[in-house]
């Protein structure tokens, strides 16, 4: 059974940092594309960056190039996201996806909140 288990979120202030991990199971994270989504408030969900499963090549969505890091640990069948200089609006639901040909999966979400 495909599970995704995101944690790490929580409070910061603006300027400040955290990391999410997803920890996965049911499959290899080396074998997916593996992203992280986010969420805010009235808005729709919008990939923020994804790894390729072949080379490990990442990809930032503009808004957090430079201050956001995906990696993956395929010892750990896990995925991270290290947030840099967050700003208010990083404020959402972070989810973890993992997604190959025509199956794709969620976690349930982490809250990631940067008060100003």
């Amino acid at each position: 059974q495909v599970q995704l288990v995101e944690s790490g979120g929580g409070l910061v202030q603006a300027g400040g940092s955290l990391r999410l991990s997803c920890s996965a199971s049911g499959f290899t994270v080396s074998s997916h594309v593996m992203s992280w989504y986010r969420q805010a408030p009235g808005k729709k969900r919008d990939v923020v960056a994804f790894i390729r499963g072949v080379g490990g090549v990442a990809t930032y969505d503009d808004a957090v190039k430079g201050r956001f890091t995906i990696s993956r640990d395929n010892a750990k069948n896990s995925v991270y996201l290290q947030m840099n200089n967050l700003k208010p609006e990083d404020t959402a639901v972070y989810y973890c996806v993992a997604r190959r040909l025509l199956t794709e999966s969620w976690g349930q979400g982490t809250q990631v909140t940067v008060s100003s």
